[in-house]
């Protein structure tokens, strides 16, 4: 076989070598004899052998299961909490070249940043406003995986598992509360009717009339009624003419 034929076939085989795919949501991050030199697209690409290597980066959004944190929060109340991260790697050079493992690096990143502020809010915040604790979250995570060329897109706290001795103090609390606002409505009844009898006094001492329809109405219930003792009550307009038939008596 001729010389330049060895050398053609060589050079076939060295650049049937050097062919990579790579898929539409890879990204290729090329090393030249060591250094970074660039990042290369999806589809057909040429990365010689010997001379170039290169890592493949999956660019899709990647889910991160958090594992149950230990958090003592603002009130001393010990609760678990965990919770799960959304995140995509936006500069495959800074994913691969900035962190050793960015896919570790962000779970322990978003450990420690949850235990840190869930601690400075009260048991009753983490229950009732995960939305903006969320968001707190995923804010302090992109500013700090920013530089891993890391986007976090979504932080979602799942469960806040308390204790039982405080599941059984927090009914407690609950029922403590529900009793004291059955207080509070109540006086607030009892209230209203209090001004509602004094302004139908009111209105009854105006007019003698009113009062003696009243008392007729009153008697015609007990008179109605299935009992055998009726008490009748005695009007006070009168005893106040009984008064003054007395008074001349008296004198």
């Amino acid at each position: 076989m001729p010389f330049f034929a060895v050398i053609l076939v060589v050079a076939f085989v060295y650049i049937l070598g050097s062919i990579r795919i790579i898929q539409e949501y890879e990204r290729g991050v090329v090393y030249t004899l060591g250094r970074y030199t660039s990042n290369r697209g999806p589809g057909f690409r040429l990365v010689f052998l010997f001379v170039q290597r290169v890592l493949l980066v999956d660019m899709r959004i990647r889910t991160e299961d958090i594992p149950p944190q230990d958090v003592i929060s603002k009130d001393n109340v010990s609760v678990k909490v965990n919770a799960i991260v959304f995140y995509r790697v936006v500069d495959p050079g800074h994913a691969v070249n900035k962190v050793e493992d960015f896919s570790m690096a962000t779970s322990q990143l978003a450990q420690t940043t949850m235990r840190s502020v869930l601690g400075k809010h009260d048991l009753d915040e983490m229950l009732a406003q995960r939305e903006e604790l969320n968001e707190a979250v995923q804010e302090i995570l992109d500013q700090q995986t920013e530089g891993w060329g890391i986007k976090i897109t979504n932080v979602e706290i799942k469960n806040v598992d308390i204790d039982p001795t405080m599941v059984r103090a927090i009914a407690k609390q609950a029922e403590a509360e529900r009793s004291r606002r059955a207080k509070i409505i109540n006086a607030e009844g009892e209230l209203q009717a209090a001004k509602q009898l004094d302004e139908a006094a009111a209105i009854l001492a105006k007019r003698p009339e009113t009062m003696q329809l009243r008392y007729l109405g009153t008697m015609s219930d007990f008179t109605n009624a299935k009992g055998n003792t009726i008490v009748l009550p005695l009007p006070m307009d009168l005893l106040g003419a009984l008064n003054k038939i007395a008074a001349p008596a008296k004198k």
